[in-house]
This record gives structure tokens, C-alpha cells and sequence, in this order.
């Protein structure tokens, strides 16, 4: 297959990075803003950033609509923090109706690692992965329930959140709670970029 075209959600949030993280892997990676960018797209990233403002964005730029169509339709999207939050079926702590792009059968808790001042950083063990990932988490959510259909890729592994769920996948779309463009492992970039391959 020809290198994949992923595009990154780019009205708001960490974009810069995440499309580094790609080019490094050599893909063609390039930034969402209008539906026609989106059409490009073989595979997609939702990054960090305000979920409350990226669906007031998408919805302002009439991107949101298309964005949930092409979900739908199987569109490998992977989500990272507020990204993970986009993709949830479901939001706890959301503002007044806060919406999202949904695909993803899971219940994620918004801010449930707490404020800004509470970003952390640990390692934690990947599903599929020998050695551990450096996980850094800034205002992130959790994972409260998955469906059946949900694989959880990762957990907390100790303190007063240990076993909180902060990564999953379900067929081609895929989440963290933390932010894995940050840094220089490039392995969870990898695995999503195989699930577009696969796709």
C-alpha cells in the first residue's frame, strides 16, 4: 500500500506535534480544517486540546458533520486526550450540552485526573508493547466503562488511580487519555499508523 495520508484535527489543540510524530514515521501528514481535508484523509488524529471548544469549532467551520460521517463510516481515528473525549459515546462531568463525534463505546470522566496544576507523568505498560510507554497526562480524562466491543490498552498502573482505564481501542478507532506526541516514542504513532494500513 502507498504511504497513508492522516490528517490532524487542526482547529484547535496540540497539532503541531502530532504531526511531527508522523512525519517522522514518514507518512504524509497534513492539517483538517475543512471538510474538503478531511475527504484526504486515510487516517485521522483528534489531539489534546479543549473538547468543549473543538466541537464549538467544528460545529462554526461545518466540520463537524463530516467528521462524524467519515467516523462512522470507518475512518481510523485515534484520539489523544481531549481527542479520546471526542470519540466517547459518552461524557461525565461534560459542560451543559457538550457534544461529541462519538464511534468510540465508552464513558470517559472529563478533567478526572483533576486541574493543570495536577499533570503527571509515569510509565505504564501497553497492551502489545515489551517495554513500557512515558505517559504524560495534563487535565486528562479516564475511561469509567467500556462496551463489550472495547479493547482497554492500558491502566494506571499505581496510586490513587491505579486501574483506571486510559487507553482502548475498538476496531479502527483508538484512544489515551495521555499524550504520546510528547516526547520521542514513536510506538503508539506506529500502532496507529498499522491500523490504517490494515483499514
Amino acid at each position: 500500500m502507498p504511504t497513508p495520508s492522516i490528517g490532524v484535527f487542526a482547529l484547535q489543540g496540540d497539532v503541531r506535534e502530532h504531526l511531527l510524530a508522523l512525519t517522522a514515521l514518514g507518512i504524509d501528514a497534513f492539517t483538517v480544517r475543512r471538510p474538503d481535508e478531511l475527504a484526504r484523509c486515510d487516517g485521522l488524529v483528534l489531539p489534546g486540546g479543549e473538547s468543549t471548544t473543538m466541537y464549538k469549532l467544528a460545529r462554526t467551520f461545518n466540520l463537524f458533520e463530516p467528521l462524524v460521517e467519515r467516523i462512522r463510516g470507518g475512518l481510523p481515528t485515534f484520539g489523544t486526550c481531549a481527542g479520546m473525549i471526542m470519540l466517547a459515546d459518552r461524557i461525565e462531568d461534560g459542560i451543559v450540552g457538550q457534544e461529541t463525534l462519538g464511534g468510540l463505546d465508552i464513558t470517559v470522566r472529563r478533567n478526572a485526573f483533576g486541574r493543570q496544576v495536577d499533570s503527571f507523568e509515569g510509565d505504564i505498560s501497553f497492551d502489545g508493547f515489551r517495554d513500557p510507554v512515558h505517559a504524560v497526562f495534563i487535565r486528562a480524562p479516564w475511561v469509567e466503562e467500556v462496551g463489550d466491543g472495547v479493547d482497554v490498552l492500558a491502566t494506571v498502573p499505581t496510586g490513587e488511580a491505579a486501574g483506571r482505564i486510559v487507553a482502548v481501542r475498538q476496531g479502527s478507532l483508538m484512544a489515551t487519555s495521555f499524550h504520546p506526541e510528547v516526547g520521542s516514542d514513536d510506538r503508539i504513532h506506529r500502532y496507529f499508523v498499522d491500523l490504517v494500513l490494515q483499514s
